[in-house]
C-alpha cells in the first residue's frame, strides 16, 4: 500500500508542486451526481476521452473503461468524444 503524505503547511511543500494525476488515496467519486456511460457499439477506441480526462480515470484498451472510484462526472468526456459514444445518467445513491 501506497505511504500517505501529510502537509502540515505551506512551507512542507516542494518548490513547484505538481500532481502527476489523481491521488490513489482521495477516492473522489461520491461527488458525481451523473455518471458517464459508453456505449462500446458507438465507440470507435479513438482514445479522445482518455486524453481530455482531467482525473485521469479512464483506462484505454479495446475501448475504454472509465474507473467510477475517481470520476467527477464533468462531462469532459462526452463533450470531446467525437462517436458521441458516452452519455451521462443520474447517479444512483
Amino acid at each position: 500500500m501506497e505511504e500517505k503524505i501529510v502537509f502540515r503547511g505551506e512551507k512542507d511543500l516542494p518548490p513547484m508542486a505538481v500532481s502527476s494525476g489523481r491521488m490513489s488515496h482521495n477516492l473522489t467519486g461520491s461527488w458525481r451526481s451523473m455518471r458517464p456511460v459508453i456505449d462500446e457499439e458507438r465507440c470507435t477506441g479513438c482514445g479522445i476521452c482518455w486524453k481530455f480526462c482531467p482525473e485521469a480515470c479512464i483506462k484505454l484498451g479495446a475501448k475504454p473503461e472509465i474507473d467510477l472510484d475517481y470520476c467527477k462526472g464533468c462531462g469532459i468526456c462526452q463533450e470531446e468524444c467525437p462517436a458521441g459514444a458516452i452519455s451521462f445518467v443520474e447517479e444512483e445513491r
